[in-house]
């Protein structure tokens, strides 16, 4: 499910297949989205525009969208582009993220090897039983030149996620794990050295 409510003085988009139903949008203004609602559930008059501003671009999977006709500035990409490391969950990026022929500014990204929405996150880390730290060791790496700009996302065939571009990757509580220009990120869900690949999507048979 996927389209956009046009209002007086913004227009907000929802892409389900981006969404990982984690109720933000819900819980930062239910008069503006509607749960269980069996019709037209988003109402971009029922708040401020700032109000919807700022529940868009806390949606972590960047499944709501927004386009401002008041005249105020748009979503703009990170000064700095980060993968956050959810604790046994997936990866979630706020960066100029370019995957495939798509460009947007967040997204989450499974790790656990078993959404059927590959690459990006559809809850079932939580039914697979997933288990994997948020907060793994951090490495003692120097900082980058640039920490923004383009990054692109390559799910690779059967394989890892490889990232391309200035990118920090940082813990759930915001410790920096690694700052890195290329890298290979674990999505099969059997690493030993998450949340970076170590070659198990291999011996694991992973699909995907």
């Amino acid at each position: 499910m996927a389209g956009t409510v046009e209002g007086e003085k913004i227009e907000i988009g929802f892409s389900g297949r981006h969404c990982i139903h984690s109720r933000n949008c819900v819980l930062g203004d239910p008069r503006v989205f509607v749960p269980n609602a069996p019709g037209q559930w988003i109402h971009p008059e029922a708040a401020s525009v700032e109000k919807i501003v700022a529940i868009a671009e806390s949606c972590p999977s960047g499944a709501i969208t927004y386009v401002r006709k008041d005249g105020g500035p748009q979503e703009q990409p990170p000064v700095v582009n980060t993968v956050r490391i959810r604790e046994n969950g997936p990866l979630a990026l706020h960066a100029e993220i370019m995957l495939g022929d798509e460009n947007f500014y967040r997204a989450t990204l499974c790790r656990c090897g078993a959404s059927e929405n590959k690459p990006f996150c559809d809850g079932s880390h939580t039914k697979s039983g997933f288990t994997a730290s948020g907060e793994p060791a951090l490495k003692d790496t120097p900082a980058l030149d640039a920490r923004n700009g383009p990054l692109t996302v390559t799910p690779t065939t059967n394989g890892p996620l490889k990232l391309e571009g200035n990118v920090e990757i940082v813990t759930g509580t915001g410790h920096t794990v690694d700052r890195t220009q290329r890298t290979f990120l674990c999505r099969c869900g059997h690493s030993a050295n998450k949340p970076f690949c170590d070659g198990s999507h291999k011996r694991e048979g992973f699909v995907g």
